[in-house]
């Protein structure tokens, strides 16, 4: 991984952890010098990854202010996870899995099981879904992937913190990786786009607009 690479990855993660925390609030400029200073990189860089954050759409460029935290919308997350939930059934149907890619998808899910945080626990969650479709042949599509869950995890860093909702992640995980198993795939890509459309009405009704 190049260096550019591992620098704008670090401004995103400072970006969302004070979104997360609420130390960046909705329409709040992103002092750029500002930010500079505070994590020790240059400003071509960070305008580089606020420029992926804006693709990603959890920034705003706005003329003569810079860039903004863009505004949560009910519509938008349900469109997102539709989005994602078929572009992971595409990469899931084009896939094949081996015995170790099982293992590596049940030592995952452990790790979410076993998280004892939200943030630990979403950073699991992400990862099994990433482990999921990794054996998808289609770069484009993964890209595409990347770009969108950069979005849905600025909706869940604030409103998917119920251990209940976790309870059920766990459940369909465990049910997709059964699946696989069997080498089931029509019956995990069913249970994958119940779960995203599980998390998809959890988050909008955390939302509640």
């Amino acid at each position: 991984m190049d260096n550019a690479h591992v620098l704008r990855n670090r401004v995103k993660t400072h970006l969302l952890e004070q979104i997360e925390k609420g130390e960046l609030e909705v329409g709040k400029t992103i002092n750029l010098a500002a930010l500079s200073r505070k994590i020790g990189i240059s400003v071509t860089p960070i305008r580089e990854a606020l420029s992926q954050l804006e693709q990603a759409r959890i920034i705003n460029a706005i003329p003569n202010r810079g860039f903004v935290v863009a505004k949560l919308t009910k519509t938008e997350a349900k469109n997102l996870y539709n989005t994602i939930a078929q572009l992971e059934i595409m990469a899931l149907e084009s896939s094949s899995f081996s015995e170790d890619d099982v293992e590596f998808l049940t030592l995952q899910q452990l790790k979410l099981k076993q998280a004892s945080s939200h943030a630990t626990r979403l950073d699991a969650r992400f990862g099994f879904h990433d482990l999921l479709v990794a054996k998808c042949a289609n770069t484009i599509l993964l890209q595409i992937l990347d770009d969108l869950k950069a979005r849905i995890l600025f909706y869940e860093q604030g409103f998917g913190q119920d251990v209940s909702f976790y309870e059920k992640v766990d459940n369909q995980n465990d049910a997709i990786i059964e699946a696989i198993k069997e080498d089931n795939i029509p019956t995990a890509t069913l249970i994958l786009k119940m779960n995203w459309m599980m998390v998809s009405e959890y988050i909008g009704a955390q939302m509640n607009i």
